[in-house]
């Protein structure tokens, strides 16, 4: 562990502190939408770019130049490795890797580049395609690359299967369920890329495809792989016996699924994945192209692209409500206080912004989370712009704080109806998952299929804390025994250590701040020993110069809370938890704010390119664009607002 700073080479001067916090200000007021809303980028990693590469000679429907600058991306984020990672300076992929190379080769790279002899070295020293994930291999299936049976049996007749079956899709988390619906009905098809350019990627395998015997191997989590390998191998000669008048009901109930949730030009479940298999399996129905639902359906992919000038890639989704409720939070932070500069043009954006957001609030459509809560009514927020659907508590309550914060009689029925819809997706167990309750039959996490072990959608720490934060911002006495029950789930938490894991944000320094501040939200005291205990973690990772920082490594068996260098991001969020358990006037918390200000750049912006949140651990890892922005920004913000506060206590719940 790291020793934190004890002392403060110089003092922070107001103006200066003035300075900074008007400069980022200004960066993010410029960078609002006309209509109120905030959005940046969101990048993942070369597979989303790949797979549309792709899914676009899939279809045979090549934009020659978009590819083009797709390649330049992804030649820039190859590693020296030879590979590609899954973030940045990230280890060598097989997976990432096998993709962006028959995505590059299928742009018209020639297989003796350097880059290209490189990759494949790379590959084949990892022990070929045939080592890739089962995502991977589905895509290779598509281009008859490696038969159908590399990849796990999947039937179709899983959509007909009731919530009290184990292997029902309503088992199974949002994601899944979206990515799983059209992706089992493209297998039933035996979905066939169409290739015009016959591009081919047997130079990967070691053992030729039509050699390999055993494709399934792991990982296996427990002695349950094991067993869910052989019944893999019982049903998928079994699926030749399924009726072909259950395999047509079972089709004909999938499309309906899909086209219920199809979700205009933001598509099935508002992400890529599921976007892609949506348009690949109606071609594979003999849909037509200009069919409406195929028009629709190609729109929503077509705007994840982010197209610059000399490059382009694939976002996996978008998170306009995310940004747009994280900013305002900033924003809102910096309009208060008595040292607060141009607060009345800051409330009149936040007030467009609260506009947009109420407009998006959900509240006449029963989503898949209601199949565990039917009698609770909608209204929640989803992340994108629109999916009806698939709303997420997390994001419902840091909207929620901002619209409460606003502190307007005319948000009173949204900030309700999202109360009482959070109240009813409480857990079990005390916690809260994103998007649905009591998902967590972690046996599925077991089955061939999930070889990512992200399959389900439990309780979390993050999340947990910000329902909580919400219900004690709100301070409604008669919600004390959820909020108790919430409490009782952080505790059991805790990490030995201190600190408490981060599901959505990395890592361990953002599970940590999300739960500090519940902590205080609830009115818990600075000395219980849980608060003590997470203080002292934050204390003792905080980095020579002041900052902190932590990799992706950690959800890879790296140290907890560290990383060879400070980042914006991680730095905010420690400072954040932090003074939320009353620490602002600690040197440390002093030191972090001197770190900001020095490393924000002349035109007011912080410089971030590590990668700073999680799709799935080990798996799947994603950049916020504006996470380098905007939470710097509140962080001085609230710094400079403790420092003229009477009690030194932050009041609100995020």
């Amino acid at each position: 562990m790291l020793n934190h700073v004890d002392s403060l080479e110089k003092p922070i001067k107001d103006e200066a502190l003035d300075r900074a916090i008007l400069q980022a200000q200004n960066i993010l007021a410029n960078r609002q939408n006309e209509d109120g809303h905030w959005v940046f980028e969101l990048e993942a990693d070369a597979t989303i770019p790949a797979e549309y590469v792709l899914l676009e000679h899939f279809l045979d429907r090549i934009d020659t130049e978009l590819q083009e600058k797709i390649g330049v991306y992804l030649r820039r984020i190859q590693g020296d490795h030879g590979g590609w990672p899954l973030y940045y300076g990230g280890k060598f992929d097989i997976s990432a890797s096998v993709k962006a190379y028959f995505a590059l080769k299928a742009i018209g790279d020639d297989v003796d580049a350097p880059h290209m002899i490189r990759a494949r070295t790379a590959i084949l020293a990892h022990g070929g395609a045939e080592t890739a994930n089962v995502f991977t291999r589905t895509q290779l299936a598509l281009f008859g690359e490696v038969p159908w049976h590399a990849t796990p049996a999947m039937p179709i007749e899983l959509m007909l299967m009731p919530k009290w079956a184990l292997f029902s899709v309503w088992n199974m988390s949002y994601w899944s369920r979206a990515v799983i619906a059209p992706l089992v009905l493209l297998v039933s098809l035996k979905g066939r890329a169409v290739n015009r350019y016959n591009i081919h990627v047997q130079e990967l395998f070691i053992t030729p495809p039509d050699q390999i015997k055993e494709w399934i191997k792991g990982p296996f989590r427990s002695q349950w792989g094991y067993l869910f390998k052989y019944l893999d191998k019982v049903v998928r000669p079994m699926e030749k016996l399924f009726p072909i008048f259950l395999r047509k009901h079972a089709q004909k109930k999938t499309v309906e699924f899909i086209e219920k949730r199809l979700n205009g030009e933001d598509g099935l479940g508002a992400i890529y994945p599921a976007m892609a298999n949506s348009v690949m399996a109606f071609r594979c129905m003999g849909m037509r192209d200009d069919d409406p639902r195929a028009v629709i359906a190609w729109k929503s992919v077509k705007k994840l692209m982010v197209v610059k000038d000399d490059e382009a890639y694939c976002q996996p989704c978008v998170s306009p409500v995310w940004d747009t409720a994280l900013t305002g939070h900033a924003m809102m932070e910096t309009a208060s206080g008595i040292r607060a500069e141009d607060r009345e043009k800051t409330m009149d954006k936040l007030a467009k912004a609260s506009k947009w957001l109420k407009e998006r609030q959900i509240l006449d459509v029963k989503g898949d989370w209601a199949i565990n809560c039917p009698d609770v009514a909608p209204g929640g927020w989803a992340f994108q712009y629109n999916n009806d659907y698939y709303p997420d508590v997390d994001d419902t309550a840091v909207v929620g704080m901002l619209l409460h914060r606003e502190g307007k009689p005319e948000h009173q029925e949204s900030i309700e109806r999202a109360r009482h819809w959070i109240i009813g997706m409480q857990s079990s167990n005390g916690g809260w998952g994103a998007f649905d309750i009591d998902n967590d039959k972690m046996l599925l996490n077991h089955i061939p299929f999930s070889d990512h072990g992200a399959l389900l959608d439990p309780p979390t720490v993050d999340v947990a804390a910000r329902c909580i934060s919400f219900l004690a911002q709100l301070g409604h006495p008669e919600d004390k025994a959820v909020i108790d029950r919430g409490m009782n789930f952080l505790r059991a938490e805790q990490e030995s250590f201190g600190a408490w894991f981060g599901r959505w944000g990395t890592n361990y320094i953002y599970g940590t701040w999300s739960a500090l501040c519940a902590f205080n939200a609830v009115g818990i005291s600075n000395q219980d020993p849980a608060v003590k205990k997470a203080v002292d973690w934050l204390l003792c990772v905080q980095r020579p110069d002041g900052g902190w920082g932590e990799g992706e490594e950690s959800y890879e068996g790296g140290t907890p809370g560290q990383y060879h260098t400070s980042l914006p991001s991680q730095t905010a969020w420690a400072l954040l938890g932090l003074m939320a358990a009353g620490q602002h006037n600690h040197p440390a918390v002093q030191k972090g704010i001197q770190w900001l200000m020095e490393n924000q750049e002349e035109d007011g912006q912080w410089d971030e390119k590590p990668y700073n949140a999680i799709g799935f651990p080990r798996v799947f890892y994603l950049r916020y664009h504006g996470y380098r922005q905007f939470f710097p920004l509140f962080a001085l913000s609230r710094f400079r607002n403790l420092q003229s506060s009477n009690t030194g206590k932050v009041e609100v719940g995020f």
